[in-house]
């Protein structure tokens, strides 16, 4: 267990911004836990929990209590289509591990940054998977009773971007140690989305084992979407629209297309409201993927905040919708 005191929130978060943290400290085994634990609470300090920081946004006035950055690794199988993987392995190391074995479930979330204990708590997903979908439990500590938990996948509330975990009363109660997932030998009919499809067709792919999906979706991201270490991001920062059927019908009238479900692509509203490759405060909205907002030169918070602010009045405005921020703030 490693201790550090005065830690800049903006070296340990995509976005790069924000002050300092009292305390971080990298848990490195299951035993870390329970220690890292008492050492906050005997200071009465909050806590926050933090994997790779792709989606977690600091703020200017830092955070007065401790982060724990999970890095507890470790990838085993429980049987032949059952894997229990450790929190702090990378997700993307995941699907590696997975596809490798043909195995299939999660190919689509490959590329996708952050770590796999992060999965559950956004209900992380991609090209029509999401975790939830393999997804059987997680085992977690339990800060508030301070005791070792397994949560099953139906107690997790688990929706469009959210859980337990980050939402209502037991949001940030939880530290996930490990996630339970059960994968399937059979090659599943891809979902495809409009640029999968296009991909497909393009290079007259025929191969849709979970290795080639893997191929096909890894490079697709990484021509749209920051890398994290070239450019300052947290990937999608407005999370898509859902709407009533009511409202779905006036989007409709609109032209705008609503998707099934009842789902509106905010990258398209944002888009066909001109915004790609403007500049807000020092974040730029990206060039290739709209619902990308790229911090060219802001120093702090603020300007991010005002330029999340406008970008959502504009869509407002135009369309009379109110875009809702995915990445989590550090509070």
């Amino acid at each position: 267990m490693k201790i550090k005191e005065n830690v800049k929130i903006k070296e340990l978060t995509t976005m790069r911004l924000g002050g300092l943290a009292r305390y971080v400290i990298e848990l490195e085994t299951v035993e870390d836990v329970e220690k890292a634990y008492l050492f906050a609470k005997e200071r009465q300090l909050p806590v926050f929990i933090l994997g790779t920081g792709s989606n977690v946004i600091g703020k200017d006035e830092g955070f007065k209590g401790v982060i724990l950055l999970n890095r507890i690794k470790g990838i085993r199988f429980i049987d032949e289509l059952t894997i229990d993987a450790m929190g702090g392995e990378l997700l993307d190391d995941l699907v590696a591990f997975t596809t490798k074995k043909n195995l299939s479930g999660i190919e689509a979330l490959s590329a996708i940054p952050g770590t796999v204990g992060a999965a559950p708590v956004q209900n992380v997903g991609a090209y029509g998977q999401e975790i939830e979908q393999v997804l059987e439990s997680v085992h977690a500590y339990d800060l508030k009773e301070e005791k070792y938990v397994t949560i099953k996948k139906e107690d997790m509330n688990l929706g469009y971007r959210q859980s337990i975990f980050n939402q209502g009363k037991d949001a940030g109660r939880y530290l996930i140690i490990s996630i339970r997932i059960h994968l399937s030998h059979d090659r599943l009919t891809p979902p495809f989305y409009t640029s999968l499809q296009s991909y497909v067709e393009e290079h007259q792919i025929t191969d849709f084992s979970p290795k080639s999906i893997r191929e096909m979706v890894t490079e697709i991201r990484w021509s749209k979407l920051p890398k994290p270490e070239e450019m300052a991001s947290s990937g999608s920062f407005f999370k898509n629209v859902y709407l009533d059927d009511q409202e779905a019908e006036r989007l409709r009238s609109m032209n705008v297309p609503v998707w099934e479900g009842n789902k509106v692509p905010s990258g398209w509203l944002i888009d066909h409201a001109g915004l790609k490759g403007k500049s807000f405060y020092g974040m730029r909205v990206s060039e290739k993927a709209a619902l990308i907002l790229i911090n060219e030169s802001a120093q702090s918070y603020a300007h991010l905040k005002q330029a999340r602010e406008e970008i959502v009045s504009i869509i407002e405005k135009k369309y009379g919708l109110t875009l809702k921020q995915e990445p989590v703030e550090l509070e």
